[in-house]
C-alpha cells in the first residue's frame, strides 16, 4: 500500500475519524495545527487513513476554525461554548465538507458525521449533529438539497 493510496471509502471515514481526534486535542490542549500534523503522521493509525484527504482536509479545517465557528454558530441552537468538544469537531468537519467539498455529496458528509458523532460522542449527539447538519446544507447546498427532496 503506498502513502496516499489508502483510498475507499473505509480509509476516508478513518481519516475523519482521525480528524476528530485531531481537532478535539487542539480544543484542550491547544496545539497549532503543524504540531498535531507531525503527531497524527507519527501514530499506527496514519498507516490506515487515507493520508491525502486527511493531509489536505485537516490542515484547512483547523486554520479556519474560527470562520467554520462562525458559521457554526449561526446554525445552532445553543452558544457556541455549549456544544462538546467532540460535537464541535464534527461540526467544524461537517460543515467544511458541506462548504468546500461539494464533490462529496451532502447526504454523505451527513451520514458520515452522524457515524462519527455515534462512536465517539455523547449518547443522543448524534441526532443533533443530524438537524445541525441537515439545516447547514440547505443553506450551503440549497440546489443540492431541493433536487433530492
Amino acid at each position: 500500500m503506498t502513502k496516499s493510496s489508502s483510498k475507499g471509502a473505509g480509509a476516508r471515514t478513518r481519516a475523519r475519524e482521525l480528524m476528530v481526534q485531531a481537532l478535539y486535542q487542539k480544543q484542550l490542549a491547544d496545539h497549532s495545527t503543524s504540531e498535531l500534523m507531525l503527531q497524527f503522521h507519527e501514530q499506527v493509525a496514519y498507516e490506515r487513513v487515507d493520508q491525502a484527504y486527511f493531509d489536505e482536509q485537516f490542515p484547512a479545517i483547523s486554520n479556519s476554525q474560527d470562520e467554520l465557528e462562525q458559521k457554526i454558530d449561526e446554525l445552532i441552537d445553543r452558544p457556541l461554548e455549549q456544544l462538546d468538544p467532540v460535537e464541535l469537531a464534527i461540526l467544524l468537519i461537517g460543515v467544511y465538507e458541506l462548504e468546500s467539498r461539494i464533490d462529496i455529496p451532502f447526504r454523505v458528509v451527513i451520514n458520515e458525521c452522524v457515524n462519527l458523532a455515534k462512536r465517539f460522542g455523547s449518547i443522543e449527539g448524534h441526532k443533533y449533529i443530524n438537524a445541525c447538519l441537515d439545516v447547514a446544507a440547505k443553506s450551503f447546498r440549497e440546489i443540492e438539497t431541493q433536487e433530492q427532496s
